[in-house]
């Protein structure tokens, strides 16, 4: 077989793998030799586990080869996040403090996948504890853009965005708080799925912030998506969190027919203050999808305008309580940003952080309405470019802003209600990816993957593509 393995799709894969035809050990050597050829540049990896990985393909490749072949995941190469716990191996969360932890027992999403068949190549780079957009780590170093690698990846999951974006990991699992999920994935040009709230267990993952913290794929395609969500989501009874809602067989689920399918445009709040090469882009797409049936309709949604307060007042309040004790009795152990974040946390009153509630609940009761009028809503997923590593602030058409603060603007409010949001790649600008946001009702992911499908399909040019840093590499 040709060493291009890595380059494959879960979907692609696992019909090999099914088949016989491919090996797990060939795909799991591939993906380790990418690693080494060019993750000196992302630092994608925090850790890299050869030996071990090599070890579970060579397991799986029996496993299959005896006739127990597990499904679309079976013997499948993934790096991920390291503030997902991993029992007895060391789990950083992108941090001095916690750089020699080592949790005794496995996440749930880890368990899961451990089930299916997944093989796991290491643990991925992050923003320190989750707490931030940019990855750029200052314990272990910024993660770079495969698209331009002196751009950031975004964060906080950035070393799973540059990870599956160049080939070093099949696909990933990011964690999302503000959009730490599709801020990477539209930074780094692949799919990155919010899921609703409560869907996928966090029981083994670090909190940043526990009310809006989520775990879900970020894959190179739609259908990879799929398979993910299928294996990590369903109820557990060890996250007080997670919902009685069972996984469902979501690949199966949508076929891309979007004929009639109603898709809600909000200019006030998603279209106002975007990059014009980003908004450009998200229009044709919206252009695009009209063309195949569906019908485009402009909502207006309440609330907005108190959504920034709401979802900073929230953000910032709980992190601040989580870390309260290291925080005071080793700050300088924390880089800057975080240290500064946390100690802002602590200037919100108990009554701000009330307020947010209550704006939340209003906008949850606004979004329930929107979605008996429309079946997704569609925004850009972040109003400009990615900005170079380093700098505060973005371009937006023209113009200079602070960024940290705006490139949640467009995925904060949906951790806030909890709803599922996907960001899928939209064409490139500047030879950057854009990505769009696709919202939905709670629990009702089939219908998000049903309008990102049709676009994906719609668009070969603008779904996955190979970052030159691949093909170029020396």
């Amino acid at each position: 077989m040709s060493r291009l393995l890595n380059r494959q799709t879960i979907e692609d894969l696992s019909v090999l793998l099914k088949n016989k035809e491919v090996s797990p050990v060939e795909i799991t050597q591939d993906v380790l030799g990418e690693i080494e050829r060019i993750d000196s540049d992302l630092n994608s990896y925090i850790k890299v586990t050869e030996e071990k990985a090599l070890k579970s393909a060579k397991d799986a490749e029996k496993e299959i080869l005896d006739g127990n072949y597990r499904g679309p995941l079976h013997g499948i190469p993934m790096g991920i996040k390291d503030n997902i716990y991993f029992e007895e191996s060391v789990t950083t969360m992108g941090s001095k403090i916690h750089q020699n932890f080592a949790p005794s027992y496995d996440a749930t999403v880890v368990k899961k996948l451990r089930k299916s068949g997944v093989i796991f190549t290491g643990k991925l780079n992050l923003h320190e504890y989750a707490w931030g957009a940019t990855n750029n780590n200052p314990h272990f170093g910024a993660c770079h853009n495969p698209w331009d690698l002196n751009r950031i990846t975004g964060g906080s999951s950035g070393g799973s965005g540059a990870a599956v974006s160049s080939h070093l990991s099949i696909a990933s699992l990011g964690t999302d708080t503000g959009g730490s999920i599709r801020i990477p994935s539209s930074f780094c040009g692949i799919v990155g799925l919010k899921p609703t709230h409560g869907l996928v267990s966090n029981y083994g993952s670090f909190p940043l912030a526990w009310s809006l913290d989520h775990i879900g794929p970020m894959t190179k395609t739609v259908k990879d998506s799929a398979y993910l969500l299928e294996s990590i989501s369903g109820s557990d009874s060890k996250d007080p969190r997670n919902s009685t809602h069972e996984s469902k067989k979501y690949a199966n689920l949508f076929n891309g027919d979007i004929k009639g399918m109603r898709i809600g445009v909000n200019e006030n709040y998603f279209f106002n203050n975007v990059d014009k090469p980003v908004e450009s882009l998200v229009r044709k797409a919206l252009l695009d999808l009209e063309k195949e049936g569906a019908i485009l309709v402009d909502v207006d949604i309440s609330y907005m305008e108190y959504a920034e307060f709401a979802d900073l007042a929230t953000i910032m309040v709980e992190p601040s309580t989580i870390h309260y004790n290291n925080i005071r009795k080793r700050p300088n152990d924390f880089g800057e940003d975080v240290r500064t974040s946390l100690r802002v946390g602590e200037l919100y009153s108990a009554s701000d952080y009330l307020q947010a509630q209550q704006i939340r609940e209003n906008l949850k009761n606004e979004y329930s309405k929107l979605f008996k009028n429309v079946d997704v809503l569609i925004t850009p997923t972040l109003p400009f470019l990615p900005p170079k590593i380093g700098e505060e602030t973005a371009i937006i058409n023209g113009k200079q802003v602070f960024y940290p603060y705006e490139i949640i603007r467009f995925t904060g409010p949906f951790n806030l209600t909890g709803l599922p949001a996907l960001s899928i790649p939209c064409g490139f600008a500047d030879e950057l990816p854009v990505g769009m946001q696709i919202v939905g009702p709670a629990y009702h992911e089939e219908v998000i993957y049903n309008v990102a499908y049709a676009y994906e399909r719609l668009q070969k040019q603008n779904t996955f593509r190979t970052p030159p840093i691949v093909e170029n590499y020396n």
